[in-house]
């Protein structure tokens, strides 16, 4: 019989006979190989090498390098949690600590948009599910100077995200497409805001005055839903050729601006002691359109020309003070009274900056460098920012006699959005297929509605207002809470999968 031996067996017993049959010298008594020693030793090393080529874990596991990243996972969380509660104390306690609460919130939120996006869905969708449900199963509840610290992440990540946007505006499709821009910056806002009023006052009894306070709210689109989900079809080329994604990323900042300032004009006619001046109500508006565009073209001109060119940390430079800039338009407008300027003022910065530094072909590399920055912090505050979004979502707000009212008043109010996006868009530039993707793009609603929804019910709790004032109050929330909930995740997957569809794909160039 033959007996079969395996290929490591096989190279051993070779190995051995070459070993026994070498020529020996004896010297002095003591009997040595001709065949050199390291030879032998590269011999061993070959025969460790193959056995270990047969039983290392991936042969025995298939699976092994998504252990090892799901090991990896673990072992950083645990580590984070351990250096947190070492530096912080009981802050970083679980499960009460703030700082615990914010840690698990980010890494949950991170672990659901991975989830989101291996079903091929928008990653923002898995992150707001994370905040939803942390805050309704009770394991996130902030209270005192941690929902400052709470509404200041949600303000840097959208500072990143603005700098991105500014970053990623074609200037030559901004220039033949301006007016296109104004038309969709203005007139479903205020359209929509105009049917939110009547549908209120005739299907909730809601009075003009805040019936037109929640239209103001809902007015208005959100850029952490629209701008992630424009930026990444347009890295995948999707509208380029018509400059889509500059058309839709400019125009929300100013639709923005409307509906954040007649919310501060009608707040102030419903709680007149509170309103202050009402001529400086109504300027608020134009007043922040102006600063925020000064302020962009002064700053963003200032840091084209600053640092020079051959500054050695030029890049470095460059990203400290886009970020500096931004912090201080977005946190510093709102201190001084013109919150509404800072998100236009930061766009417009960084498209200025933008666009004087790839006028010089040398500067290429450094502006993707800058880019690849803020798209890096991007990974790193999404998950904040949508996680924090889905907080703002608690069921036992949601007033069952006020949601089929209320969900009939937002589809009212969406059917004229759509339709009117649909018509101003005639201009002989787009197709009906964009026209139908901006229409889409135009749909989601988050940010500011979780940023305006609770004032008017607040404002009428601190000034001991009537029960019925503070009961409208509570509807302008629930509606508000209730558009969060329908269209932030309808509209983010709609986008994600109609920009392929109903937009031209533009090849880009492999350097």
């Amino acid at each position: 019989m033959h007996k079969i031996v395996s290929p490591a067996d096989a190279f051993y017993f070779t190995n051995m006979e070459t070993t026994a049959t070498a020529p020996e010298k004896t010297v002095e008594g003591v009997d040595i190989q001709t065949d050199d020693g390291g030879e032998e030793a590269d011999k061993t090393k070959g025969y460790i090498s193959n056995l270990w080529s047969t039983i290392r874990p991936e042969v025995l596991c298939p699976q092994y390098s998504h252990l090892m990243s799901l090991c990896l996972a673990i072992a950083g969380t645990l580590l984070t949690f351990g250096a947190l509660i070492s530096l912080l104390g009981n802050a970083a306690m679980p499960p009460d600590g703030g700082i615990f609460q914010l840690v698990m919130l980010t890494l949950v939120a991170l672990a659901l948009g991975f989830l989101a996006s291996l079903c091929k869905l928008p990653p923002l969708l898995g992150m707001l599910i994370a905040g939803i449900m942390l805050k309704n199963v009770g394991a996130f509840n902030l209270e005192g100077t941690y929902l400052d610290a709470v509404s200041t992440l949600r303000k840097l990540a959208m500072v990143v995200i603005l700098i991105k946007a500014g970053l990623g505006l074609d200037p030559m499709a901004l220039k033949r497409l301006s007016c296109t821009v104004l038309r969709l910056a203005f007139c479903p806002c205020l359209l929509e805001a105009a049917t939110v009023m009547f549908a209120a006052n005739i299907l909730l009894r809601m009075p003009w005055l805040w019936g037109i306070l929640l239209g103001c709210v809902l007015g208005a689109v959100s850029p952490a839903v629209v701008v992630p989900s424009l930026l990444g079809l347009k890295e995948q080329g999707y509208g380029e050729d018509k400059g889509i994604a500059t058309l839709v990323i400019a125009a929300s900042s100013l639709d923005d601006i409307a509906a954040i300032s007649l919310f501060g004009i009608f707040l102030g006619l419903i709680f007149t002691d509170q309103g202050g001046n009402l001529t400086m109500l109504i300027l608020q508006g134009p007043i922040e359109i102006l600063i925020g565009i000064a302020f962009g073209l002064c700053y963003g001109l200032l840091i084209v020309y600053v640092p020079h060119r051959e500054e050695s940390n030029i890049k470095i430079w460059r990203i400290l003070l886009l970020l500096g800039g931004g912090i201080l338009s977005v946190l510093g407008s709102e201190r001084i009274g013109f919150g509404g300027a800072g998100p236009l003022g930061l766009i417009v910065a960084a498209f200025v900056a933008s666009s004087g530094w790839l006028s010089n072909p040398n500067n290429a590399n450094i502006t993707k460098t800058v880019e690849g920055f803020f798209s890096t912090a991007w990974v790193i505050f999404q998950p904040i920012l949508f996680g924090l979004i889905g907080t703002e979502i608690k069921f036992s707000e949601l007033e069952t006699s006020t949601l089929l009212f209320g969900l009939a008043v937002l589809f009212f109010g969406l059917c004229i959005r759509v339709t009117t996006v649909w018509l101003i868009t005639v201009n002989g530039i787009l197709s009906l297929k964009e026209r139908l993707f901006i229409a889409i793009a135009w749909f989601p609603k988050a940010t500011v509605q979780a940023l305006l929804a609770p004032i008017a019910l607040d404002l009428a709790r601190e000034t001991n207002a009537p029960e019925e004032i503070i009961h409208l109050g509570e509807q302008v929330l629930t509606i508000a809470v209730l558009s969060i909930l329908v269209t932030a995740p309808i509209g983010a997957v709609a986008i994600k999968f109609s920009g392929p569809h109903l937009l031209n794909q533009e090849k880009k160039e492999q350097s």
